[in-house]
């Protein structure tokens, strides 16, 4: 079906012609000489993107597409916010890039602003590049501040495709590079909707899953364990927010035994949950928290750690031993401050936090009423999952975990044949758009995934 989507010009200096010449070019280039990550390189078909703006998306035959995945779950300002490209232009005719060791006013800035939002004293901040290696060396400060070597990690969850960052992944893209050396434990988390724990409520899936965590740390031996590591909200697994209470009673099993809490804020951060950071929600102060994507919503890659007093005190005078030469980069850091500045001025945060409740979270949940073939509606701001599954009772997912299936296949490309960019995983659709859309965009996707999901309803049972 071709809609009023389809029919809006490119954004861009050129004509529309010219453009798809050039995304063939692009298309071209890239399957000759890109290779692609997570992917087996022979049996991909990358879409060409010629231009964004705002919510939107142009493919490479100038398609327009509402981009309800925010690319990788990262352009939480919209993509190319005028305000956020002026400052990295003006950053890159003053300076473009200098070494970590030297102060500059980009990276000054950013560490200031982002301190003044993280939750409790965290109020020194380590640059890296993304998310994975701020999971990399927040483990690393964990280890060296305890002296222990153990981290604990949940099932279903994602941390990042470095070599500890993958490991202490809970789903399959860790088994290829998984080789039970990584001094990773471990557990299951709280997911009522799939219990491990037999619960029947929310209160029972918390005290249960607590009592696990407990078990766990005893038989491990709690002097051996330097760090639990979680997902404030875990977001490629599923985007289950954690029960009333789960976050507080880590947060005391930690304080009991002396392990460090790390809350991977790389996805649930700035905006994405309606908050600064998802943890916010639990109102509980972890000891290290990780950051990137929506900091400065992916326009130039930058990651980092919220430090503790305490743990940042244990380098006073012991060097810390790590750093990145594009730690805190000034193109990076510039754009994180427009990104922040522009997020308080224009409240998107508060935007994210409304649309989800009046518009995207009713709306789902109307949607489930009448789709059989959604068995779950979670989420909170812009930041939601729908749990698509063959028979409601049974609970059978409409792909295996790990995988896809015809029928997820089929809904995917209904909704782009329709306008709509989603986010999937697994039997979920992820509803993921940037923390600017707007409630009529935000109705816009849903009417066109409300469509889609018919071809799911015909797979039930």
């Amino acid at each position: 079906m071709t809609s009023t989507i389809h029919s809006m010009p490119i954004p861009s200096g050129t004509s529309t012609e010219e453009a798809i010449a050039e995304g063939r070019r692009a298309y071209e280039l890239d399957r000759a000489h890109v290779f692609h990550s997570w992917s087996a390189q022979a049996q991909i078909d990358p879409m060409t993107i010629l231009a964004a703006k705002g919510s939107y998306i142009w493919d490479g035959e100038g398609n327009r597409l509402l981009d309800f995945s925010s690319q990788l779950v990262n352009t939480n300002i919209g993509h190319q916010h005028p305000a956020v490209v002026n400052a990295i232009q003006a950053q890159a005719a003053k300076l473009c890039t200098v070494a970590p060791q030297h102060a500059n006013a980009a990276r000054s800035e950013a560490a200031r602003l982002i301190a003044e939002r993280s939750p409790g004293d965290l109020n020194r901040v380590f640059f890296t590049n993304g998310g994975a290696d701020a999971n990399e060396h927040a483990v690393r400060m964990a280890r060296l501040h305890t002296g222990r070597y153990k981290v604990l990690a949940r099932y279903r969850s994602y941390h990042g495709g470095t070599d500890t960052a993958i490991n202490l992944t809970g789903d399959p893209r860790r088994w290829p590079n998984d080789y039970g050396s990584s001094g990773v434990v471990r557990f299951f988390g709280p997911f009522l909707y799939r219990s491990q724990f037999h619960a029947t409520d929310e209160a029972e899936e918390t005290q249960r899953a607590l009592a696990h965590l407990e078990q766990l740390i005893s038989f491990e031996g709690p002097a051996t364990i330097a760090a639990i590591v979680l997902e404030s909200i875990p977001g490629t697994a599923g985007i289950m927010i954690p029960p009333p209470g789960y976050l507080q009673g880590v947060r005391e099993l930690c304080d009991r035994h002396g392990i460090v809490l790390i809350a991977d804020e790389v996805m649930a951060g700035f905006g994405r949950a309606g908050k600064w950071f998802a943890i916010e929600h639990a109102d509980m102060v972890p000891d290290l928290i990780t950051f990137a994507k929506g900091v400065n919503s992916g326009y130039v890659p930058l990651g980092g750690v919220a430090i503790s007093p305490e743990i940042a005190a244990t380098f006073d005078n012991r060097p810390y031993p790590g750093g990145l030469t594009y730690s805190g980069h000034p193109l990076a850091t510039a754009a994180a401050v427009a990104t922040i500045n522009a997020m308080t001025e224009e409240r998107i945060i508060e935007n994210a936090e409304s649309v989800g409740r009046d518009v995207i979270g009713p709306a789902l949940r109307e949607l489930a009423q009448r789709h059989p073939g959604i068995g779950e509606v979670r989420g909170t701001g812009v930041f939601w999952a729908l749990e698509l599954v063959q028979n409601r009772t049974t609970r059978e997912p409409l792909a295996p975990y790990g995988g896809t299936s015809e029928a997820m296949g089929a809904v995917l490309k209904e909704c782009k044949a329709n306008g709509l960019l989603p986010f999937a995983n697994f039997n979920r659709i992820h509803i993921v758009p940037p923390c600017t859309v707007t409630e009529q965009e935000a109705r816009e996707g849903i009417a066109i995934l409300d469509r889609a999901l018919e071809i799911a309803d015909g797979y039930t049972t």
